[in-house]
């Protein structure tokens, strides 16, 4: 089992001056976990794992905004006396898919029928009320930059020893305390990932849901025809619509043999 890291960093985070912080070259080396040519990784307080979570969201890795974030989430929660598993969970939880990115990903989940396998009206209440339903995750747990900058899944986790180290580290120690969990890629190179993951026999191989659709404003015209909301003759070159159409009857198939077992 992988200690908690946070206790050794409780001091270096509350003496943080974050608006001295402008990028990732600027976080203190205190916070350096590892480094491996041009590739950096530093310790982020997301170590909460919920027990409960029947979904795990699983993004690449925070980047350096989420960074600031988590610390700043920490430094508040610390200043008002909370116990570390409260600082931890607020942590972790603080911008987790905000924005416009939440709608569109609640309306992913449920044009599946994830609500009803959750037991639940909408996915909309995972933010809220049914969050004890979900894990926020990333195959990656803490920022790993290459050159200084958020790293975007090049070059590939899986062929990099440095990588898989830490993705097996820590993101295997999250998966096994979750079994039976499913497990939501957020893109490409997570869900090869994952892949790699169930060859490990770190997860089952039909726990991981393929096919989403990223749901970031970037993606909004896959997103819209996974939705049903842009006909296929509107779509333009660039989306495929025989493949999101192949990976939303899979979807479909998997989470209605899941609601049958």
């Amino acid at each position: 089992m992988t200690p908690l890291l946070f206790p050794d960093y409780v001091q270096a985070i509350r003496e943080l001056d974050l608006a001295s912080i402008s990028g990732p070259a600027a976080i203190p080396e205190r916070f350096l976990l590892a480094r491996e040519g041009r590739i950096s990784m530093h310790y982020i307080p997301f170590e909460h794992v919920n027990p409960e979570a029947r979904i795990v969201i699983v993004g690449i890795a925070p980047g350096f905004v989420q960074w600031k974030i988590a610390m700043a989430e920490s430094q508040r929660q610390l200043a008002n006396g909370a116990p570390q598993a409260d600082v931890l969970r607020a942590a972790r939880l603080t911008g987790a898919f905000s924005g416009a990115i939440r709608p569109n990903f609640v309306a992913l989940l449920d044009a599946i029928g994830m609500q009803r396998w959750l037991g639940i009206a909408s996915c909309a209440t995972l933010f809220g009320e049914d969050a004890h339903l979900v894990q926020i995750s990333a195959i990656l747990r803490h920022p790993v930059f290459v050159d200084g900058r958020n790293y975007s899944g090049t070059p590939g986790m899986a062929r990099l020893p440095f990588l898989r180290e830490a993705v097996l580290r820590y993101f295997a120690h999250e998966a096994a305390q979750l079994p039976d969990a499913l497990y939501i890629p957020m893109g490409g190179s997570v869900a090869e990932g994952l892949d790699w993951l169930a060859r490990e026999g770190v997860i089952r191989r039909d726990r991981i849901l393929h096919g989403l659709p990223h749901p970031s404003g970037a993606n909004a015209e896959r997103v819209a025809y996974f939705l049903g909301r842009k006909e296929r003759a509107a779509l333009s070159s660039r989306t495929n619509a025989r493949q999101i159409d192949a990976a939303r009857a899979t979807l479909l198939a998997q989470m209605d043999a899941l609601s049958e077992s």
